[in-house]
């Protein structure tokens, strides 16, 4: 079995990865085996999970097989509480191997939509996907909370903004005591890339990386993704979104602005450590543009 290049090359990214890419072939071959799957494409993958199209006894389906981290632990939850309302339907799960059998879609994305549309569709899933969390989810509150606090302890020359740290450190101390910031599925990560079309023609959101949280804090992926559209008018452009999934949505304008600034930050200290290689080197100056841009 020929991995591609890309998939071969997360094994740089340390020891564990590189057991995961080893063992990646063996464990999609057994699969096969157990679940009576037929590959019928290429392997693709994302930033941290491989897919492949399989046919089985009911047809066409895509075998996802991610790599054991804490954001995708979940994912096979979400999915079975959505039952296939604004999510691609799950078929099969094996969380043990982090494996899952989901529904085909369609190679179409809404990358290629007008950012405004692509908004008032994410709005509109919102409304599907945002339902009462199951017990088994962790907290929102528990994972800004955590990462306030490295921020906090950034040292004054670091390259953030001062006004916009002590914001949002004083913005997750509120959040976290107040009961309205867990308790709903999120996906987390919902954005162009995302979501896909069905083959009935409905948009679905894949990949979450789920949370019992506040509805709130799922703006922002649409605001930083697809950033390099809106040169010479980043502040117009970044309201344009933010408006457009809020007033869809039928969000609170302030409190989704200030998750947005708490997401931002945080996401900010992420690109400062060495944590998460992942991130381009313009990272940071996205996430201050984005969080001024949401209130200046």
């Amino acid at each position: 079995m020929r991995l591609p290049d890309g998939v071969l090359g997360m094994a740089r990214r340390g020891p564990d990865w590189a057991a995961w890419v080893d063992h990646l072939p063996s464990l999609l071959q057994r699969l096969y085996d157990d679940w009576e799957l037929r590959p019928d494409g290429w392997i693709m993958h994302g930033y941290c999970a491989v897919v492949v199209p399989v046919v089985s006894a009911d047809g066409r389906a895509m075998l996802k097989v991610s790599f054991p981290d804490e954001e995708s632990e979940h994912e096979h939850l979400a999915l079975s509480r959505w039952a296939g309302r604004g999510a691609v339907p799950l078929l099969r799960a094996d969380p043990h191997r982090r494996a899952m059998l989901l529904e085909a879609l369609r190679d179409i994305s809404l990358e290629e939509a007008w950012d405004i549309e692509a908004c008032t569709v994410v709005g509109e899933l919102y409304g599907q996907l945002h339902v009462p969390a199951t017990d088994r989810l962790r907290l929102l509150t528990d994972a800004v909370v955590g990462e306030a606090a490295l921020v906090a302890a950034l040292p004054r020359s670091a390259p953030l903004p001062r006004r916009l740290v002590e914001q949002a450190v004083s913005l997750v101390r509120d959040f976290a005591s107040d009961p309205a910031s867990t308790g709903t599925l999120l996906h987390t990560d919902l954005h162009y890339g995302n979501v896909l079309l069905s083959e009935t023609g409905a948009w679905v959101a894949i990949d979450p990386k789920p949370l019992s949280g506040d509805p709130h804090y799922e703006v922002a992926p649409m605001l930083w993704n697809r950033f390099e559209e809106l040169q010479g008018d980043v502040r117009g452009g970044v309201r344009r979104r933010f408006h457009a999934i809020v007033d869809v949505a039928g969000l609170d304008e302030d409190r989704a602005r200030d998750w947005v600034v708490v997401r931002m930050v945080l996401n900010a200290a992420d690109g400062l450590s060495d944590r998460d290689a992942g991130y381009p080197r313009d990272w940071v100056t996205t996430c201050i543009a984005v969080a001024k841009a949401v209130q200046d």
